[in-house]
Order: C-alpha cells, then sequence, then structure tokens
C-alpha cells in the first residue's frame, strides 16, 4: 500500500464520511418498562458465565495522597492505598473478584469504581446514578462480579471528574489458553496530570464550564460555524491529507498554552481532525513518572515483550512508539486483532492496546507523544549499559507508519456472525466549547432523572449505533458492559475515536441486560452532559 492510501484509510478509518453514514432510527416516545440492573434478568445472564471456583478479594482505599512523580515533583490528590498508578489487579478469565471500595476521601466526597471493559453484571458497573448510588465517604462497597474475558482492562470512578485524579489502576485478565508466545509483559500506563500541581480537576471544569463567550479572539462570537469547537480553530473542513506515514509533514502542533488558567489554546491535530484537547497540563506520565526521571523496565537484549498500553488519561490522545524498534499490535480493548506491524499507534482515552516487540540492546525511550499539544511522557526500556534518553528526545518512529483501531481487523474467532441489524440509533454527538454544551442527540444526560431520553434495546437483539460527530472536536466514545464490531469486520472495541463531522458504525449483540452508560471519555465533556442510558426494555 502506497504512501498516500495509508493515509486515506487511516483518517477515513477514524470516523466514515457523514454523507455515506446508514439509513438510522431512534426510539421516540415515552420510555417502556426497563431491566432493572440487579432484577431476575441480570442474574440469569451472570449465572451463564463461565466460573472457576476462584475469588479474589481485596479492599481498595481512596484517600488523599502525596505523591511523588519523580524529578522533585510532588501532587497532592487521590488515590488507591497511597500510589497512582494503583496496585495492578490480575486475575484469569472466569475468576470472580470481590474488591471491597474503602471511601476515605474528605470533604464527605462520594465516590464509585467502574471497571472500564468488561462486560460484568449490571450491578457491579460502577456507575452512578444509573446501576448505583455512589458510596459515601466513611463507607464502604464490595464489587463482586467474574471477569469472563481476558483482556487489558482498568478501573477508575465513575463520579464527577475523579477520572482526572490518581483513582485508577491496571486490571488484567489472564487467557489460561493464552495463545500469544513471548517472555515477559510490562503494563503501561499514561495520564495527563494537573491534580495538585496547578489545580483540581473542579477547578478545571468549573473553568470550562463557562464555555468561551468572553474570549472572542477578534471573532463574532454569535457565529454558528464558531459554536462546536475552539474559537478561531473551526477545524472541520481542514485538509488532513498529508503527514501520518512519515512521508510528509508531520501533524500540526501549535505551541500550546492556557487561556484562562486551564483552558489549553492552540492545540491542534491534523490526525484528530482539528482541536486536540480542551485542558493545559503541566506534566504527561508514564507509569506515574514524569520524563525527566522515567519509569524503567529493565530486561535482557532478545526478549520478547508484550506490552500492555492503558490510556487512562483525562483529554489527552496519545501517540506512542518505542524508539528503535517496531510495534505488532495483537489486540485493543482487550479482545485481539489481526496482527499488524508499526512504528507508532494513536490511543485516545480509555482506549488500550496490546503489542509485541523484540528487544535489542541498549536504552531505549518509550514515548507517549501528546497529539498536538507539544508535550510528551516518556518511560525507558534497558536491556544494556547507556545513559538514559533526554526527556525532549522524539523517536522517528512517531513519524512513521502509524495506525489506529479503525485500521484494524477482529481476529477471525471474535468476528461477530454477519446479520442484519435488529435494531439502529442513530447517536449525535452534539456541542462545543461556545457554551461548554456537550450533549447526545442534543440532551445532556440528567443525573437527577437517568432514564430520561433512554437508549431502547431488546435481549437477544442485533444493535447498529451510529455515532455521528456533529461537532468540531473529537470525542472517544465507551459504552460500557458490551463490546462493539466497528463496521462488518473492524476490530471489537469497547472505546473508539470519532472524528469531528465523521460517522462511525458500530454494532453489537444485546447479551447483557440492565442499564449501561455509553459517553465521551473525555472527563470532562461526560460529566457536562455528552452521555446517554441504554437500557433494555423488560
Amino acid at each position: 500500500m502506497n504512501s498516500m492510501d495509508r493515509r486515506s484509510l487511516l483518517l477515513a478509518g477514524l470516523g466514515v464520511a457523514g454523507a455515506g453514514a446508514l439509513a438510522s432510527c431512534s426510539g421516540s416516545g415515552s420510555t417502556p418498562a426497563l431491566i432493572s440492573p440487579s432484577g431476575p434478568a441480570v442474574a440469569a445472564a451472570d449465572q451463564k458465565r463461565t466460573r472457576t471456583g476462584r475469588t479474589h478479594e481485596l479492599t481498595l482505599t481512596a484517600a488523599q495522597a502525596k505523591l511523588d512523580l519523580g524529578a522533585g515533583i510532588t501532587a497532592g490528590t487521590w488515590a488507591f492505598d497511597g500510589r497512582t498508578p494503583g496496585k495492578e489487579l490480575r486475575v484469569s478469565a472466569g475468576d470472580t473478584l470481590a474488591a471491597t471500595l474503602s471511601n476515605q476521601l474528605p470533604d464527605q466526597t462520594a465516590t464509585s469504581v467502574h471497571w472500564h471493559g468488561i462486560a460484568l453484571r449490571n450491578d457491579m458497573d460502577g456507575a452512578p446514578p444509573a446501576v448505583q448510588r455512589a458510596v459515601r465517604a466513611g463507607h464502604n462497597f464490595t464489587y463482586r462480579f467474574t471477569a469472563d474475558a481476558p483482556g487489558t482492562y482498568f478501573f477508575h470512578p465513575h463520579v464527577g471528574v475523579q477520572l482526572d485524579r490518581g483513582l485508577y489502576a491496571p486490571l488484567i485478565v489472564d487467557d489460561p489458553r493464552e495463545p500469544l508466545s513471548y517472555d515477559e509483559e510490562w503494563v503501561v500506563v499514561l495520564d495527563d496530570w494537573l491534580d495538585g500541581v496547578t489545580g483540581t480537576p473542579d477547578d478545571v471544569f468549573a473553568e470550562l464550564r463557562q464555555g468561551m463567550g468572553g474570549m472572542h479572539m477578534g471573532e463574532d462570537s454569535s457565529s454558528p460555524s464558531r459554536s462546536s469547537g475552539h474559537e478561531g480553530h473551526d477545524m472541520g473542513d481542514m485538509d488532513m491529507s498529508g503527514g501520518m506515514d512519515g512521508t510528509g509533514s508531520t501533524p500540526s502542533a501549535s505551541p500550546s498554552g492556557a487561556g484562562r488558567g486551564f483552558m489549553l489554546m492552540g492545540a491542534q491535530s491534523r490526525l484528530l481532525g482539528g482541536d486536540a484537547g480542551d485542558v493545559n497540563y503541566p506534566y504527561h506520565l508514564v507509569n506515574g513518572r514524569v520524563p525527566a526521571d522515567p519509569a524503567v523496565f529493565r530486561t535482557k537484549p532478545g526478549k520478547r515483550v508484550r506490552l500492555r498500553l492503558i490510556n487512562a488519561g483525562g483529554d489527552t490522545a496519545y501517540r506512542v512508539a518505542l524508539g528503535g524498534h517496531k510495534l505488532t499490535i495483537t489486540h485493543t480493548d482487550g479482545f485481539p486483532v489481526r496482527h499488524q506491524q508499526v512504528d507508532a499507534l494513536l490511543i485516545g482515552m480509555g482506549e488500550r492496546y496490546d503489542v509485541l516487540v523484540t528487544l535489542d540492546d541498549g536504552v531505549f525511550p518509550l514515548v507517549a507523544s501528546a497529539e498536538g499539544k507539544n508535550a510528551t511522557g516518556m518511560a525507558v526500556i534497558r536491556t544494556g549499559s547507556g545513559s538514559t534518553p533526554k526527556a525532549s528526545v522524539r523517536p522517528r518512529e512517531l513519524d512513521g507508519m502509524l495506525m489506529a483501531a479503525s485500521q484494524l481487523h477482529a481476529a477471525d474467532d471474535v468476528r461477530l456472525p454477519s446479520k442484519k441489524a435488529d435494531r439502529v440509533h442513530r447517536i449525535e454527538l452534539t456541542g462545543g466549547m461556545m457554551t461548554y454544551n456537550w450533549a447526545i442527540n442534543g440532551k445532556r444526560f440528567d443525573m437527577d432523572n437517568p432514564t430520561a431520553h433512554t437508549i431502547t434495546v431488546e435481549q437477544g437483539q442485533r444493535v447498529r449505533l451510529d455515532f455521528v460527530n456533529t461537532t468540531t472536536m473529537w470525542h472517544p466514545v465507551h459504552l460500557h458492559g458490551h463490546t462493539y464490531q466497528l463496521g462488518g469486520s473492524g476490530p471489537r472495541k469497547d472505546t473508539t475515536i470519532v472524528l469531528p463531522k465523521k460517522t462511525v458504525p458500530v454494532f453489537f449483540d444485546a447479551d447483557n441486560p440492565g442499564q449501561w452508560m455509553l459517553h465521551c471519555h473525555n472527563a470532562y465533556h461526560g460529566e457536562a452532559g455528552m452521555m446517554a442510558l441504554v437500557a433494555y426494555e423488560a
């Protein structure tokens, strides 16, 4: 495939052109009776899960913590058991997890734990107010569920913008019949960080929700063309044809700064279709460390290593590469894909990738470039002698052959069988920065009435969701409790990037009854209202 074809495929694949969207319909009228999150249908579906009989019991204590981010930088934040990322949880497929959340957060702050990507029983999903009440400060709640699908997952709060603090950790579900051959593995967690350094996520959200009405920058703020993107950066029709595989100029990354403190201005990426993000982060972390004092993975040359990459960030997509090496993508969001060798990959918030790499002799930077934000995170893989790479290092692989999930294909054994959709919903992503009115189908999610504007399905149906991005900003869209397939043969995922002015059709089988959140995994877009409920009819 020539370079122009690769570029075109990447950009088209991230979101099918709106004009080519399939016909769609959505339910209207009053909401029918819905299956309860703890009702008999949920219990019946849970009984069908394959179990090993093993149970892992543990306590997750959510409390204030002072973290060492490296290079003399400390941050006051909230974390599980005093560390970020939290301690990795590892179980085998079919094991039961009994995780007790002990909420010791200050100021009577309620919280929860969402098990991101796990198709678990509905009442253990940890997403208030749909399936549980948030756990009050000073109280405990035990999440008990069977994790029957192997893969790379993680867990985090689902209350307010707590996702952008330090309350997250990996959850790895091992496959007892692991088909991959490798010597070692390393779990790599990426995060954009400001909590306890320049402010808190609540401070950020308070500023963002004011919108950009007072920041005219020489533009007419009443212009409709400026109502759905950052002021002066409406990139909906920009040319995105160049520089994705090292054969042309690299995607632009203008020097970025704060507009009113936390709001980021000038962050642009052709790869993301325009605006790269909303928030000005002082640091980008890999496994909780800044690039000047990085986390180090030590092994021997010639070892074949599985890297499990998790983007736990609140507002940043990362372009990831390992200096001097090619990566072979084997999984995304826990599900296997046809293997694909690349120089770099793009990972949005909430997405996960597994890659294999055979290591050379030396010291190599694993760089997570904050796409469009002119900043990086870095860790180091050391197999021999040599100095630690500088924090500013930019491996040439970052500008080489790059792939996003839309270009991948599901492995044969997990691809959904071809079947006509029984129900189709058009999921419009709406809103913008001018008034910070992010929503789904023009309706902000109502925490006081979560079943308003419900997207309904029936158990046993093949469902198609058409994610239609009407805004001029990209959104990683996450569905709880299920994996969907991109198009007819794309990868199985639970979180996917939808570019500005594009449509992405996804398919899933309604086989996990309950009431499930569907939302943008930008922490601030979701909290502002870009969230809806996908619920099973009783």
